[in-house]
């Protein structure tokens, strides 16, 4: 399945995202050590991260690949409510970064790539970027505007939070 946009990868190397988009980047310190860098890393490559906000995940594969599909649920209680489907476009798997990208599939109320980085600085202090580009492909993300891109913020900041809980509980 093809992803739906042209701009696949475009939030691999930090620069700037492609025009006619909203853009979002938010960078933050989750937590300090080496422990808590692979804990935050583990979480994302898994999937736990997304899970952990309250998202109902799947996925072909248990680690992010190249490729692999992911499909979150949101829902309420056993009724489902949107689902989103995405691919991994991207994986970084460095001894002081680590995490992944994926880009939208076809039924993604958007379109566009958010991906989602760990780094360990040399100060050991751990940071979390999300970062992302997006426009609405549904008429009800049309409709929704301004709504859609606060609901959008809304993800990120649990992401953030769900990173620096997942740091806290690392071993010290």
């Amino acid at each position: 399945m093809s992803f739906t946009y042209p701009e696949v990868g475009a939030t691999a190397d930090g620069g700037p995202l492609p025009p006619g988009y909203h853009h979002a980047r938010v960078r933050e310190r989750v937590g300090h050590g080496r422990a808590a860098f692979a804990a935050v890393v583990e979480g994302v490559v898994t999937f736990d991260l997304h899970r952990s906000i309250g998202l109902r995940v799947t996925t072909s594969q248990p680690r992010a690949a190249a490729g692999v599909r992911v499909t979150s649920t949101l829902g309420l209680g056993p009724v489902r409510l949107l689902r989103i489907p995405c691919k991994v476009v991207w994986v970084l798997d460095e001894d002081r970064r680590g995490g992944y990208a994926y880009g939208t599939l076809p039924g993604h109320p958007e379109r566009g790539e958010e991906s989602f980085v760990v780094e360990l600085d040399d100060h050991d202090d751990v940071w979390f970027t999300v970062t992302a580009f997006s426009r609405a492909a549904a008429w009800y993300a049309r409709l929704g505007g301004p709504l859609t891109r606060a609901a959008q913020a809304i993800a990120t900041r649990r992401y953030v939070a769900a990173a620096r809980r997942i740091a806290e509980r690392a071993p010290r």
